[in-house]
C-alpha cells in the first residue's frame, strides 16, 4: 500500500515515515503545501496523512482540491489543531479520520489500517479471489489454503493487481505505486518484468485460479478465468 505523509515538522515526519516503512508500506513524503500539491496532483495514494498547518498553505485546501478532482485517496488529518471546528471542517470536506497530536504511533497504524480496510477491502481483513487469499495486515498469501512464499516486491505487485482486479494497470502506475519515490532511480522497467515473471511462475506452480495478463507495451491485468 502506498502512503503519502504531509508534515512540516522534520522529527515528526521522520518518525512517521520510518515507522510506516517498517510496516512494509511504500511511503512518500511532502514537507510543505506546494510539494504536497504537486504529489497529490501527479500520483494516486491509498492513504494520505495530512497536517493542516503547512508552510505555504492550509492542508484543508489540499483536501478540498482532492475532492474537487474526484480522487479517491483515503485521508487522515493529523494535526495539533484539536478544535471541534477543525474536525468538523475536515470531515465535511471528505476526510476519513482525524487524529490529534500528540499520538502514539500504534494508534496511527491502527487508523491507517482501518481506512485501508474500509476503502479498499470493503471492511474485511482478508481478500479472496477464487482460491487465492491475501492478508494485507500480515503480508501473507495462500493458494488453496497453502501459504505462497513471495518476496517483498512480488507481494506488493500482487496486492496492487488484486486491488485493481480486471483493470489494466500501466507499467508506470505499477512502478510508481510499488517503488514510490525510488522509481526515479530506475532507467527502465526491466525490474518489473523480472518480478512479474517470478510471480507468474509461483502462481502457476501453486495452481492459483488467477492469471497476470500482459498488454504488450502498456501494462498488466489480473484475471480469474
Amino acid at each position: 500500500m502506498k502512503i503519502l505523509v504531509i508534515e512540516d515538522e522534520p522529527d515528526m515526519l521522520d518518525n512517521i515515515v520510518s515507522s510506516l516503512r517498517k510496516e512494509q508500506y511504500v511511503v512518500e513524503e511532502a514537507a510543505n503545501y506546494h510539494e504536497a500539491l504537486d504529489k497529490i496532483g501527479a500520483y494516486d495514494y491509498d492513504c494520505i496523512l495530512l497536517d493542516i498547518n503547512l508552510p505555504g498553505g492550509n492542508g484543508l485546501h489540499l483536501l478540498a482540491d482532492l475532492k474537487k478532482n474526484k480522487k479517491s485517496d483515503g485521508v487522515i488529518i493529523v494535526s495539533a489543531r484539536n478544535s471541534l471546528d477543525d474536525k468538523v471542517a475536515g470531515l465535511e470536506l471528505g476526510a476519513d479520520d482525524y487524529l490529534a497530536k500528540p499520538f502514539h504511533i500504534a494508534e496511527l497504524h491502527a487508523r491507517v489500517k482501518s481506512v485501508l480496510r474500509r476503502r479498499i477491502f470493503e471492511g474485511s481483513n482478508l481478500i479472496q479471489i477464487q482460491n487465492l487469499t491475501l492478508d494485507p495486515d500480515k503480508h501473507q498469501v495462500w493458494v488453496n489454503n497453502q501459504e505462497l512464499t513471495l518476496n517483498r516486491k512480488e507481494y506488493d505487485i500482487l496486492l496492487y493487481l488484486v486491488t485493481n482486479k480486471g483493470r489494466l494497470v500501466s507499467k508506470t502506475a505499477l512502478a510508481e505505486h510499488v517503488w514510490g519515490d525510488y522509481i526515479d532511480e530506475a532507467d527502465n522497467f526491466e525490474f518489473i518484468y523480472s518480478q512479474i515473471k517470478n510471480l507468474r511462475k509461483k502462481l502457476k506452480d501453486h495452481h492459483a485460479a488467477v492469471e497476470i495478463g500482459a498488454i504488450y507495451g502498456i501494462g498488466y491485468k489480473l484475471t480469474s478465468p
